[in-house]
C-alpha cells in the first residue's frame, strides 16, 4: 500500500538515475538535507508578525505570550504534516486538491486561497516600504516600488540559479531578521514575573481577542501551509524509495523544529521587546512609532539594527509569497505563469494601499486577521489527506499525532469565529 500511495505522486524517477539520486539524499548527513522549512520559516517573521507582536505588547504587555507559543508550537505540527505529504506523496497540498476537487469547488477554493496570498503579499510589501522609510525616509509608495522591483531581481535569480541557492539566501536573510529583532532585547528591563503570568491562558477585551488572532494569522500561514510540500517536492524529488522517505521525514522533523524555533524566538523576542519598553509610551500603535520608541529608550544603533531586520523581512517574505502563490495557481488552476509576472500582478494592491495614504500598521494587522481566518481552509485538507492510509500508506499519521493535529484545527476555527461573530455585532476591535 504505501508503494501505491508512492507513486500517487507523479512519475517516478527513470531507471538507475533515480535510484543513484535518492540512495546519494540517503547517505547524505542529515545538515545537507535541511533547508525547505527554513524557505517555510521566513513566513513565520514578516512584517505582518512586526505588526502584531509589537501591538499586543505595547497595548496588552505581557498578556498574549502564550498565543504565540501555542502558535509556535502548532505551526510545528502543521509544517511537519505538510512536508510529510509533499515527501510521501511526491505532491503538493495544492495539486491534490486540484486533482481531487471538481472544476467548481476547485475555482472557488483556489479564489480564497488567492485572497489569502493577496493578503500576505500587501503584509509584506507594506511592511518593506515602512522599513525603507524608516532606515532612508523614502516615502511608502516609492519604498513599496523598491520593494516590488527587488523582490523581483531575487526571484529572476533564483529562477536561474535553482531552490538550493534560493534556500541559501533566505537562510541568510533569515539570520539578518534573527539579529535586527533580537539585538534591543539583550539591553531590556524585561520582568520575569509578567513573562510567567503570560503564559496563564486568557484575554482581557475583544482587541486583545483581534490581536490575538493577528498573532496566529502571522504565525500559522495559509501559504506556508501549501507551499512547504512543494519545496519538498521540488527538493527532493518523485518515487523516493521507503527507507529514503523514513530518513527524509526524520531530517524534515530537525528541519522543521529547527527552523520554528528560531522564527520562534523572534517573535517572542519582539513582543517581549514591545511589552518591556513600549508600555505608556505615545505613537506606538504604528511600527514607525514603535521604532522610534525603541531608538530613544535604546538608542541609534539598535533602532537601525530593527530598520535593517525589518527590511530583510519584507524583502524575505515577499520573494517567498509570490513562490507559493505560484505554487497554488499551478496546482489549483492547472496554470502555469511566470513568477516574475505573478509578483508584478500582486505588488499593485500593496501599492494601492501606500498610495491612499491608509495606516500601514493597521493595514498589516488586518491583513494578518484575514490571513488567520483563511487557516482552516488550508489545514482542514493537509489533516484529512496525511491521516488517511489510501494516500499515505505506512505514513499516515499516528492516532496521537492525528488527535493533536485535529485539536489545534478545532482551536484555530474557533478563535475565528469568535472574531468574526463579535466583529458582526459592531464590537470595536
Amino acid at each position: 500500500m504505501a508503494n501505491r500511495a508512492l507513486s500517487r505522486g507523479g512519475a517516478h524517477d527513470s531507471g538507475a538515475r533515480g535510484d543513484t539520486r535518492h540512495q546519494h539524499v540517503h547517505r547524505k548527513r542529515l545538515v545537507w538535507l535541511l533547508g525547505p522549512a527554513f524557505v517555510a520559516a521566513i513566513a513565520y517573521v514578516d512584517p505582518g508578525n512586526v505588526a502584531a507582536n509589537l501591538s499586543a505588547g505595547a497595548e496588552y504587555g505581557y498578556l498574549l505570550v502564550w498565543v504565540l507559543i501555542a502558535a509556535n508550537l502548532t505551526a510545528m505540527i502543521v509544517q511537519y504534516l505538510s512536508a510529510k505529504l509533499g515527501l510521501v506523496t511526491g505532491e503538493s497540498l495544492p495539486s491534490i486538491l486540484g486533482a481531487r476537487l471538481r472544476k467548481p469547488a476547485r475555482r472557488a477554493f483556489w479564489l480564497q486561497a488567492e485572497l489569502v496570498a493577496a493578503a500576505t503579499d500587501l503584509a509584506e510589501v507594506v511592511g518593506g516600504a515602512v522599513a525603507l522609510y524608516i532606515l532612508f525616509d523614502i516615502p511608502l509608495v516609492w519604498g513599496g516600488m523598491i520593494i516590488g522591483a527587488v523582490s523581483m531581481l531575487l526571484l529572476a535569480t533564483a529562477d536561474r540559479a535553482g531552490q538550493r541557492w534560493f534556500e541559501a539566501l533566505v537562510t541568510a536573510l533569515l539570520v539578518i531578521i534573527t539579529i535586527g529583532f533580537t539585538a534591543g532585547l539583550l539591553i531590556s528591563d524585561l520582568d520575569p514575573a509578567g513573562m510567567a503570568q503570560g503564559m496563564i491562558p486568557r484575554f482581557e477585551d475583544t482587541r486583545s481577542l483581534m490581536l490575538a488572532a493577528a498573532i496566529l494569522g502571522a504565525t500559522v500561514m495559509p501559504h506556508a501551509i501549501y507551499l512547504h510540500s512543494d519545496l519538498i517536492r521540488d527538493r527532493f524529488g518523485t518515487g523516493i524509495p521507503e527507507r529514503t522517505v523514513a530518513r527524509l521525514l526524520k531530517a524534515s522533523r530537525w528541519d522543521v523544529f529547527l527552523s520554528l524555533i528560531l522564527a520562534g524566538g523572534v517573535n517572542l523576542a519582539m513582543l517581549l521587546l514591545a511589552a518591556a519598553a513600549l508600555p505608556g509610551v505615545e505613537g506606538t500603535e504604528t511600527i514607525e512609532g514603535a521604532h522610534a520608541a525603541i531608538t530613544e529608550a535604546m538608542g541609534p544603533f539598535i533602532g537601525v539594527l530593527f530598520g535593517i531586520g525589518l527590511l530583510a523581512s519584507g524583502l524575505a517574505s515577499t520573494s517567498v509569497g509570490s513562490y507559493a502563490g505560484a505554487s497554488i495557481m499551478k496546482g489549483l488552476l492547472h496554470v502555469q505563469i511566470p513568477l516574475l509576472w505573478r509578483r508584478l500582478t500582486t505588488l499593485i494592491p500593496a501599492l494601492v494601499i501606500l498610495g491612499l495614504g491608509i495606516d500601514p500598521t493597521f493595514a498589516l494587522v488586518v491583513s494578518q486577521v484575514l490571513l488567520s481566518i483563511g487557516i482552516p481552509a488550508a489545514l482542514i485538507p493537509l489533516v484529512i489527506y496525511t491521516g488517511r492510509r489510501s494516500i499515505m500508506g505506512r505514513f499516515a499519521n499516528p492516532l496521537p499525532l492525528q488527535a493533536a493535529a485535529w485539536v489545534t484545527t478545532a482551536l484555530i476555527v474557533a478563535l475565528n469565529a469568535v472574531l468574526i461573530v463579535l466583529v458582526c455585532l459592531g464590537y470595536d476591535v
